[in-house]
């Protein structure tokens, strides 16, 4: 089960809301919620993961704030692996790496501790959001894990946004999975 089907792509779609205007015009909004809010597409999707996964020999799982969080942190507890988050400025308590990116409308930045693979050198990291738009905070976050001593084995999202580029952008530094295309 590493790749869905079509069938198994459009039970996940058909969990998804799709707002539309949000949050101003133009932009089509997919709602996650309704999916984690569905026990039986969150637990097919963690179980489609943990197989794609659970021969990759990882040593951590970075989530990305904030919703990679859940994915990431369901999925370690699947795996029986450790999570690494990836915070916004200010948010993690002890020493950071932090790293710069540009949004549509200006800059943003993102943070890792600097500890946060615990000395174990070229961790085998998997990286989990839940959407790649542009790819600006999935680049950042790449830096990240290199910047802490990761080997980033692969970035996962739930959701691509094909016509942004992000994941083309993406493909240039790490293999990049995505469940489902929009």
């Amino acid at each position: 089960m590493k790749e869905l089907t079509q069938q198994e792509q459009q039970f996940l779609c058909q969990s998804i809301r799709v707002i539309p205007n949000f949050p101003k015009e133009g932009i089509i909004f997919r709602d996650i919620t309704t999916l984690l809010n569905n026990k039986d597409a969150l637990s097919f999707l963690l179980e489609h993961l943990s197989q794609r996964y659970k021969d990759k020999n990882l040593d951590f799982i970075v989530g990305t704030e904030s919703r990679g969080f859940i994915f990431a942190a369901m999925l370690c507890a699947k795996l029986n692996l450790p999570f690494v988050p990836i915070r916004k400025p200010n948010k993690l308590p002890s020493t950071t790496f932090s790293c710069e990116y540009e949004l549509e409308y200006g800059v943003d930045k993102v943070e890792i501790h600097q500890d946060a693979f615990r000395d174990i050198k070229n961790a085998k990291v998997l990286l989990i959001d839940d959407l790649i738009a542009t790819g600006g905070t999935a680049l950042a976050s790449l830096e990240l894990i290199k910047k802490a001593g990761g080997q980033c084995i692969e970035s996962c999202f739930l959701i691509n946004l094909k016509n942004l580029g992000g994941m083309q952008k993406l493909q240039e530094h790490c293999p990049v999975y995505s469940v489902l295309h929009f």
